[in-house]
């Protein structure tokens, strides 16, 4: 039975997590049906959402398939994650995850590989791996922490606590909050917004920002003018500019809840 369903919306690929009567857990069958939809995706595409189906986002790993694992066989799953979930990081589009309910464990790891994350009031947070006599494997100890800290998650998995959308929201693990089953119709507002810009701007805003945030300060400066350079000159900016100067283009940046 398949773990996952897609939609083309435009220019947006949707990306449903369906497993709800599991809590749309993780399998290794899981980790490679999404890795085959992010293949789909990047080829009809310019931006993509990842949502789920049922009561929740994601509870995180199939602790039932996990167990019967070696520790090799561990090993070799926790990498093939950070394969996939590394593609939606570092691949050709930029994704918005539509969060909800228990967005648990390997859940929260998928949620930070996406660029944006927007959740409802409904959504929770928690790595209670701690708590099940592991380790997290797929990605938190960089993804995760680098967006809520280091002091934050080691309390999280230390004390299994679960923090609600407003905390996530205040910690950076989501950047935007929406009443209970608004989240998806935001994330799909967000990413048609983000599949107007450039490609090649988009490619560098999730390629070279996490870089540079981990250069020494003059050598992100550096990187970041031949960036510039780049994109600036490149045929689609030219004629955004051109558009722009002469007015013919309605990007003007508005003041919030203006109606300019």
């Amino acid at each position: 039975m398949p773990y996952l369903t897609t939609e083309l919306r435009g220019d947006v690929a949707l990306i449903c997590l369906d497993r709800p009567e599991k809590r749309n857990a993780i399998s290794d069958a899981f980790v490679e049906e999404l890795n085959a939809a992010i293949t789909w995706a990047e080829a009809v595409a310019k931006a993509g959402v990842i949502h789920a189906n049922g009561p929740h986002f994601c509870a995180g790993l199939d602790l039932a398939e996990h167990v019967r694992k070696t520790p090799f066989e561990g090993v070799h799953g926790s990498r093939r994650w950070h394969e996939v979930f590394g593609r939606i990081q570092r691949g050709r589009l930029p994704w918005i995850s539509a969060l909800h309910g228990a967005v648990v464990g390997g859940g929260l790891e998928l949620a930070s590989s996406t660029h944006v994350r927007v959740a409802d009031t409904s959504a929770f947070f928690a790595l209670p791996e701690g708590q099940r006599g592991i380790f997290v494997g797929g990605g938190a100890s960089v993804r995760t922490a680098r967006l809520m800290g280091v002091a934050r998650m080691t309390d999280l998995m230390l004390t299994g606590r679960s923090v609600d959308a407003d905390q996530a929201e205040r910690w950076n693990l989501v950047q935007y909050v929406m009443p209970e089953g608004a989240a998806l119709d935001k994330a799909v507002e967000l990413a048609t917004q983000a599949a107007t810009n450039a490609e090649i701007s988009n490619y560098a805003i999730i390629h070279a920002l996490p870089r540079i945030q981990d250069m020494a300060t003059d050598d992100g400066l550096f990187v970041e003018s031949f960036i510039a350079s780049f994109t600036a000159t490149s045929p689609e900016a030219e004629a955004r500019l051109n558009a722009f100067l002469s007015k013919k283009a309605g990007s003007k940046v508005a003041k919030p809840g203006s109606n300019e």
